[in-house]
């Protein structure tokens, strides 16, 4: 009878205990060096251009002009709010996946104000109105999910994301309902003549959602920090057992979290209707709900790291975005460099929990 001897991996991949700050950011910039590497590569592979041309490219995307870093800016603070909006119900382990569905029925309260209301109230009583509308319309998009969450223990995964495809027919339904000129299959600028419902710019039109996304940048970092809710949602996360323990009711705290959590939602919906686009389509929040997710994520629930996350996100797929142009490409060729860019900041975070351990060093480590 021979003895079969197993095979030793030549390497393991073993977790980390534990990680400086400093060291995991040096990780993050090297995958980010390493994807803008892969994206020149690529580029240059299909155009025949140079490296330093197309990372000049990229950073023309982003802050070429005026405007451009203004736009920059803008994308950022509202991709920003709606991460800052998520990050309560993820850090009591809530895996809100809706906020698509919640910016989307704040956009659509508030562009029902602004074109049931035009000439019946005076403007300033139909912003207040949309304020209230969007806030509450995210609200309770985004409670209803915590309800059944706290009452049947139901999967909040699923629950939330189906509410994004509800979100999306009900948009779809309301731009055939308003259409104009009929049969057209789309809203158009709502109240061209008139502006009503259009949220005043603060200098310039870019200003308004900038400052809005400062504000709760601040407010949610002394919310999770220093308030007892914010204390309360720690420990939620942490364990509910414990949570119950100490006489938290986790229930509640759900449901709490999430009517925020949506609200802000909401709200970003109201600065993407009545405040940039000023019209209301399916595709209006281009997929930020999402997308700030992995914000909230990479920047491990820290509203003052989302500020870098999201601006960097933001710097990165429009940098993607002018390559294309640049180079008379399709926009899939963007997707494709926005594609790579996010698979090496996402992939980066496996390296700051995990490191990889060759087998010898491992036997003498036990030895």
């Amino acid at each position: 009878m021979t003895d079969s001897k197993v095979k030793e991996p030549l390497y393991h991949i073993v977790k980390r205990d534990d990680i400086s700050a400093k060291k995991a950011w040096r990780i993050r910039i090297t995958a980010i060096l390493a994807a803008l590497v892969v994206c020149a590569v690529v580029t240059m592979v299909c155009t025949g251009d140079n490296p330093i041309s197309i990372f000049a490219t990229i950073f023309k995307g982003a802050f070429g002009t005026q405007r451009k870093t203004w736009i920059t800016l803008q994308y950022a603070s509202i991709l920003l709010i709606i991460s800052l909006a998520l990050t309560p119900a993820f850090k009591m382990q809530f895996w809100n996946i809706g906020g698509e569905g919640q910016v989307l029925m704040g956009g659509l309260a508030s562009a029902a104000c602004m074109i049931t209301l035009d000439g019946k109230l005076p403007g300033a009583v139909v912003i207040i109105l949309m304020i209230i509308t969007s806030v509450l319309a995210g609200a309770i998009w985004g409670v209803i999910p915590a309800l059944f969450k706290a009452k049947w223990n139901t999967n909040e995964t699923l629950s939330t994301l189906m509410m994004n495809y509800i979100a999306t027919q009900l948009v779809a339904y309301f731009t055939i309902v308003w259409e104009v000129p009929k049969g057209s299959g789309k809203i158009g600028i709502i109240n061209q003549n008139s502006n009503t419902g259009w949220l005043p710019a603060l200098g310039n039109k870019y200003l308004l959602s900038i400052i809005v996304a400062v504000l709760i940048t601040v407010g949610m970092y002394i919310y999770l920090k220093y308030t007892k809710h914010g204390y309360e949602i720690a420990v939620v996360g942490e364990s509910q057992n414990t949570a119950r323990y100490v006489g938290i009711s986790v229930e509640k705290v759900i449901i709490r979290t999430m009517l925020l959590s949506g609200a802000i939602c909401g709200l970003a919906g109201l600065l993407l209707v009545g405040g940039i686009n000023h019209t209301i389509t399916t595709t209006i929040s281009d997929g930020q709900g999402f997308t700030g997710v992995m914000v909230s994520w990479l920047a491990k629930f820290n509203p003052i790291g989302m500020i870098f996350t999201s601006l960097l996100i933001v710097f990165m797929d429009r940098g993607a975005s002018e390559i294309s142009t640049a180079f008379e490409l399709n926009q899939s060729f963007a997707d494709i460099l926005t594609g790579i860019i996010l698979f090496f900041i996402i992939g980066c975070e496996f390296f700051i929990r995990y490191r990889i351990r060759s087998a010898k060093k491992s036997k003498k480590g036990v030895a």
